[in-house]
């Protein structure tokens, strides 16, 4: 699920007090409310303003979004802890909690907001607000209800997945090399360090996760191609059991020296324009080692030179092939004699 940034959503700092937070989340409760804003990303952006102020105006859940630390960034992908994806705010079942506006129901949190803080909100509403909601507004001098929500409990088993997915980018260097790579990544967990009275806990500051951070080695097979998972047994999260999940890593290769098509590799080779008009021997660098190649007469821009078998490793065996596309570039400091001759030289054509 992706992660959001509250902060962000209502225009204020991280260290935001608690009067600049509320005002800000007046000030764009009023400019979308779906009464007064008749657009249609209005509803939305009012039901994230509200999610955002439901989080940052409680103390309680602004220490555990909080905790989350600076490796989480806006648009990135979150997995929630173990143990906190049995809390939902669904329709049908679980732990409801809609908005509502004059009687049309509007949806529920988001799923980052459930996975998140579905245990702080089994309780009902957040302390400090009214039972029945956010507080309201006047608009245009009528009372109007900002959000209304219910909240009901229901116990339902679930089987609770332990499997993570991350992204790998890795280089073209990183799989001929076969040397294992370092994989870094943050496993968010449920603290289990927690005191039954409730009182402080050393291992999490209170907030009830842990930002763990860590560190494993991956060897990679040969024959990995773009957009491959490769899975890391017992490398997921870990629930109270002792249950382990895998970890699967979407493979992306980026080069800056290749592009990658499938097997076949393409990169390009520099060469001046005598050379293209007359033919030259380059020595080019390969991921097999540097080769001497025959660049013929007349060889245009962007014409391509197939060299078989110094692409990347295949599944069955062999290898792909190496298109060394030919750009024509100039020198870079050109005499007057240099020049002089080009212009003789476009007066004969």
């Amino acid at each position: 699920m992706e992660y959001k940034d509250y902060y962000e959503i209502l225009g204020v700092k991280r260290d935001a007090g608690d009067s600049e937070i509320k005002s800000a989340y007046r000030k764009l409760a009023r400019k979308y409310h779906p009464d007064v804003n008749k657009t249609k990303e209005a509803e939305s952006k009012f039901k994230d303003i509200n999610e955002a102020y439901e989080v940052l105006s409680d103390k309680a859940k602004r220490q555990r979004y909080d905790s989350l630390g600076a490796n989480w960034q806006g648009g990135q992908s979150y997995t929630p802890p173990p143990g906190f994806e049995q809390f939902g705010f669904g329709g049908n079942g679980g732990n409801y909690q809609s908005f509502s506006f004059n009687g049309e129901d509007l949806g529920g949190f988001s799923d980052f907001f459930s996975s998140l803080f579905g245990d702080m909100m089994m309780g009902g509403a957040s302390a400090g607000r009214n039972a029945g909601g956010f507080n309201s507004f006047d608009f245009g001098g009528a009372q109007r209800a900002q959000s209304s929500r219910t909240s009901r409990r229901q116990s339902q088993p679930k089987t609770e997945n332990l499997d993570m997915t991350k992204n790998l980018n890795i280089t073209l260097d990183d799989i001929f090399s076969q040397k294992p790579i370092t994989v870094r990544f943050s496993n968010m967990k449920r603290c289990n360090q927690c005191p039954a009275g409730g009182g402080y806990c050393s291992a999490c500051g209170g907030t009830g996760i842990i930002n763990e951070q860590k560190s494993i080695k991956v060897k990679l097979p040969p024959e990995v191609k773009q957009g491959q998972k490769i899975r890391v047994k017992g490398e997921g999260k870990a629930d109270e059991y002792g249950n382990k999940g895998d970890l699967y890593l979407i493979i992306n290769i980026t080069d800056n020296e290749y592009q990658v098509d499938g097997y076949d590799l393409t990169k390009d080779v520099e060469i001046t324009p005598p050379e293209a008009v007359l033919g030259t021997k380059k020595e080019i660098k390969t991921l097999h080692g540097n080769i001497n190649i025959k660049i013929p007469p007349k060889t245009s821009s962007g014409q391509m030179l197939r060299l078989k078998e110094l692409g990347l490793p295949k599944k069955g065996g062999g290898y792909g092939n190496l298109n060394a596309r030919i750009k024509i570039v100039l020198p870079k400091n050109l005499t007057d004699r240099q020049i002089e001759l080009y212009k003789q030289l476009q007066q004969l054509s």
